[in-house]
């Protein structure tokens, strides 16, 4: 891809925006691609799915990218390509909140400002700033748990937006605005609503105006219209849900390849690639798509509770890991995870086609990634950077066995194991 974009967009920018890839054209070094492979492999085994893809990225190192398995369980199926889409969910939540914040540069909303400013005929959201949404401070209760497994069983199934916000009215509040975290799909699809009428524009604008366009991979990173993925993509499977009692039947996988774009919408619908995931999030963390002091505002970031480590944060629609930057996510038929760090620019991705395991699966091997690709030697005339990642591969290796859904391991995790074992929202 090529390095150098453009600079100077809408949102006041004063920072080249560059895409991954440009830091190293050096291949890893074989002792480190040996152990990113063993992890795809173990990450594919391990979650039930056929196939999967993974990138480590390290400027003083080099780049790693590779697939693994095959695009669906079909005998004589073809092997997994590295270009392959994939739905990455929650990866949307940093996209749509640098779109909040492009805005905000651009004076047209306010983090501050009420929900209620925009969306004023809809009742039941005195209190909920656009910022909090992002945040999942608004005390907006998800649809999640009670839509999951209706959108598994039925993927092709359209969803209106105000139905999955009503569906969020509807739950029990997990607190006040601003008196706790809590995660919330239906708090984005709220705050896309918003500022879609705050701009009447529509969100494949309004992500292409302050993500896509910036980084030039608008053409493969889009919020598809269509429950189709683009070519070329692999099936993605799910274990089937029971739509009334929410049980998970692993006996029996769903083909949810055709997820409709309208269960997740602004929290989790967009459609990309390996590579272009990886320009999202290292972008996102580096701060080139915001002014200095917005980029900052996105990383400020508040507990997600006690029962997780005090190193995992989030910020506005970011997860921060120690010291890098990303999200993980599991939609029906994909799970991916991504991170990177704004100091050294490692930048790591995994995507595997099954959504059993959730989102904590995936993000377990994203960060076993991180710790491998943070002590790859430097390439010729580049220094190897310290980066400290509060947690070491083999703790990870560890724990990943028993995120996977249907085929748990025996033993039960504890003490700080058990905290890396739940270190983040499992969807």
């Amino acid at each position: 891809m090529s390095a150098l974009l453009f600079a100077g967009c809408s949102n006041g920018q004063d920072a080249t925006v560059t895409a991954i890839g440009s830091q190293s054209d050096a291949a890893m070094p074989q002792a480190t691609t040996k152990k990113l492979q063993a992890v795809l492999d173990d990450a594919v085994k391990l979650s039930g799915g056929s196939g999967g893809v993974a990138g480590v990225w390290a400027p003083w190192a080099g780049t790693w990218t590779a697939a693994s398995g095959t695009v669906s369980h079909d005998k004589g199926a073809a092997p997994m390509d590295v270009d392959s889409s994939f739905r990455i969910g929650s990866i949307t939540k940093p996209a749509t909140c640098t779109v909040l914040l492009g805005l905000v540069a651009d004076k047209k909303v306010k983090l501050g400002d009420e929900v209620s400013k925009y969306l004023p005929r809809m009742v039941g959201l005195n209190g909920l700033t656009l910022g909090a949404l992002c945040q999942n401070t608004s005390g907006f209760a998800d649809y999640w748990s009670s839509l999951q497994p209706q959108m598994v069983t039925n993927p092709t199934r359209t969803w209106d937006s105000v139905e999955l916000i009503n569906s969020g009215l509807g739950q029990p509040r997990p607190g006040s605005p601003g008196q706790r975290w809590a995660y919330s799909n239906a708090g984005f699809v709220l705050l896309g609503l918003a500022l879609q009428t705050a701009t009447g524009k529509s969100w494949p604008t309004l992500y292409d105006t302050y993500v896509t366009g910036p980084l030039g991979i608008d053409d493969s990173t889009t919020l598809p219209s269509t429950t189709k993925l683009p070519a070329p993509a692999p099936v993605g499977y799910a274990a089937d849900r029971d739509p009334i009692t929410g049980a998970t039947n692993c006996k029996q996988l769903d083909d949810d390849s055709r997820l409709s774009p309208t269960a997740m919408q602004q929290a989790g619908g967009l459609v990309s690639d390996l590579r272009d995931t990886a320009s999202l999030v290292h972008a996102v963390a580096a701060g080139s798509l915001l002014p200095k002091r917005l980029a900052e505002q996105q990383q400020k970031t508040v507990s997600m509770g006690s029962s997780v480590p005090s190193w995992a944060q989030y910020g506005l629609g970011v997860e921060k890991m120690g010291p890098l930057i990303g999200h993980a996510s599991a939609v029906p038929g994909f799970a991916t995870a991504a991170y990177s760090d704004p100091k050294s620019g490692l930048t790591v991705v995994v995507m595997v086609n099954d959504s059993t395991p959730g989102a904590n699966f995936a993000r377990l091997a994203a960060l076993e990634l991180a710790s491998i690709g943070s002590k790859a030697p430097a390439d010729s005339g580049k220094k190897q950077p310290t980066i400290s990642l509060p947690w070491s591969q083999s703790q990870l290796a560890e724990v990943l066995p028993h995120e996977t859904g249907c085929n748990p391991a025996s033993g039960t995790l504890t003490g700080a194991l058990a905290k890396i074992a739940a270190i983040g929202p499992d969807y």
